[in-house]
């Protein structure tokens, strides 16, 4: 969400293939151990137009899970915002 905002893409569909994530979200009074992170969530939600956090499986999307096994493969946690895609990620698709 951060990353959008600073993008300054402010109409934006989430979509994870967490379903607890889209419940802790639209539920965030049944996760109180969660409060400050949803809180966290709930600040930047107001920074958009209009945006939605969605659940889709990963059967339903063989991208991200593509993604999803060949990040686990790597031998350490990468985050990767940019225009190009790096190597490894447009191998393993």
């Amino acid at each position: 969400m951060e990353c959008m905002k600073n993008l300054r893409q402010f109409q934006v569909t989430f979509a994870t293939d967490c379903s607890q994530l889209v419940k802790m979200v639209s539920e965030p009074e049944e996760w109180p151990a969660f409060e400050s992170y949803l809180e966290d969530i709930k600040l930047l939600r107001r920074s958009f137009h209009n945006s939605d956090i969605i659940y889709v499986p990963r059967t339903e999307n063989l991208r991200a899970d593509s993604l999803a096994r060949s990040a686990r493969k790597q031998p350490s946690f990468v985050v990767h915002m940019d225009a190009e895609l790096p190597i490894w990620f447009t191998e393993s698709i």
